[in-house]
């Protein structure tokens, strides 16, 4: 593993130095001179999801001073997440053990000042918990999905988190398909409860600049799957797929992740057509006109 954190953030945790006591609002990132909305008040707060007594030591290791930015977030995804069903109605009590912390162990493996790319982001799970943990991550929450997108854009605003997270409406080839200027490539990229591990480093991996990796948060299966799918991995550019459990002696059970180094580029199918058709397509009557010509030629 290449990631060296430093001392405060091991001996505190990914979120910064441990307060002495009850944890204060934190400043927010966004400048809300700007950012319209941003820390304003509304639905979702920390009420609406209290943390569990037995939970707090972890959450206090994971956010450190950011555990009041995480209680906000906790608050939307009981209201807002579960309203908008982006959050199952049996999920709400457990927001913060199956959720919040699971995703917050996965930041001691992402060295310091990544870019992240959360490849099908949901609800922001894990890309907005690790940019809450982690104010030096810059993090672009990337899903499909507009009623998704619309969640995340309020979610990033009203947590003040503009300046380090960027919100994008694609699927992961329409995102390499984009402007490289404008959509860079992850140091790291992300992925929860996606897809099998295949499916998973076709769409990532090359999402990921050369050298760097790729972290799919996985279950009890994560074993099988490396055994099952380790060609199909090599074959996408990546290297040999290692199982690591994050946030051991923290959290109960640890988060189980597979990491994947892209060690080479591979050429999509079809080459640059390819990622050409994953644009949507525009025809502003000219193609049909020619069509119509060419049946009457004939």
């Amino acid at each position: 593993m290449t990631h060296d954190p430093s001392a405060a953030r091991a001996a505190s945790g990914p979120g910064g130095e441990l307060p002495p006591g009850p944890s204060s609002i934190p400043a927010l990132d966004a400048d809300t001179s700007t950012d319209a909305g941003a820390g304003a008040p509304g639905p979702g707060s920390a009420g609406d999801a209290p943390l569990p007594t037995e939970l707090s030591g972890a959450a206090r290791r994971l956010f450190g001073t950011r555990l009041d930015l995480a209680a906000a977030y906790a608050g939307l995804l009981a209201t807002d997440g579960v309203v908008r069903g982006l959050v199952g109605p049996r999920e709400a009590p457990r927001i913060w053990d199956r959720h919040l912390l699971n995703c917050a162990a996965v930041a001691e493996l992402i060295p310091d000042g990544a870019t992240v790319l959360d490849v099908g982001s949901g609800a922001g799970l894990p890309g907005l918990v690790l940019a809450i943990a982690r104010p030096d991550l810059s993090v672009v929450l990337v899903e499909p999905l507009a009623r998704r997108t619309a969640f995340l854009d309020e979610a990033v605003t009203r947590l003040g988190l503009r300046r380090s997270v960027t919100v994008v409406r694609a699927r992961a080839e329409e995102y390499l398909a984009g402007d490289p200027h404008a959509r860079p490539l992850g140091d790291v990229v992300t992925a929860r409860a996606v897809a099998p591990l295949d499916r998973l480093a076709g769409w990532c991996l090359p999402l990921a600049r050369v050298g760097g990796r790729l972290l799919a948060l996985k279950g009890a299966s994560a074993e099988d799957e490396i055994t099952e799918h380790r060609d199909a991995v090599e074959r996408l550019g990546g290297g040999e797929p290692v199982v690591r459990r994050c946030g051991i002696e923290v959290i109960d059970p640890p988060t189980t992740v597979v990491e994947v180094v892209r060690e080479r580029a591979v050429p999509p199918p079809g080459g640059k057509a390819a990622r050409r058709s994953a644009r949507p397509a525009r025809d502003d009557g000219a193609t049909e006109a020619r069509r119509k010509g060419s049946r009457r030629r004939r």
